[in-house]
C-alpha cells in the first residue's frame, strides 16, 4: 500500500486540474456569448474554449477517473460506505456536467448566442455544488 499515498496525491492533482477546467470553462461561455458581435475576440474565446477543454479538461477528468478507480481497487471496502455511494453519485452528475460543457461549446460556434451569458453564469455554479458534496463526503464522511 506504499503507493496508494502516489495515488492518492496523483488524484487531488488531477481533481484540482480537472475543476480549474470546469470553473473556467462556462466563464469563457459568457464571454463568448456576450460578445458575439466582436468577431475578431469570439475567435480568440473560441480557441481557448477548444484547448481548455479538449487538452486540460479532458485528460485530467480520465486521470482523475482513472487513479480513483486504481484507489476504489485497493480500498473495495469503501464501496459499502454511504459516503462513498454518495460521492460516487455527485461525481456522475460532475462528469455529465463535464460533456455538457462540450455540447455547449460546439452549439455556441454555430451560434454565439445559443444562450444568454447570465445562463452560464448561473451553469457555472453547478461544479461548486458538486465539489462541496465529493470534498465533505471525502474528508468528514457522514
Amino acid at each position: 500500500m506504499h503507493y496508494y499515498s502516489w495515488i492518492l496525491a496523483f488524484h487531488v492533482m488531477s481533481f484540482v486540474s480537472w475543476m480549474a477546467m470546469l470553473f473556467y470553462q462556462p466563464r469563457l461561455y459568457v464571454y463568448h456569448s456576450e460578445n458575439a458581435d466582436n468577431k475578431g475576440f469570439v475567435e480568440v474565446v473560441e480557441v481557448q474554449e477548444l484547448k481548455l477543454f479538449k487538452y486540460i479538461g479532458v485528460p485530467a477528468m480520465w486521470a482523475t477517473i482513472l487513479s480513483g478507480s486504481a484507489m476504489l481497487y485497493l480500498n473495495s471496502s469503501y464501496l459499502t460506505q454511504s459516503w462513498m455511494i454518495i460521492k460516487l453519485i455527485a461525481l456522475t452528475f460532475l462528469i455529465a456536467y463535464h460533456f455538457s460543457l462540450d455540447i455547449h461549446r460546439k452549439r455556441l460556434l454555430e451560434n454565439p448566442n445559443y444562450k444568454p451569458g447570465k445562463f452560464y453564469r448561473f451553469y457555472n455554479e453547478v461544479p461548486t455544488i458538486l465539489m462541496i458534496i465529493i470534498v465533505i463526503m471525502i474528508v468528514v464522511k457522514p
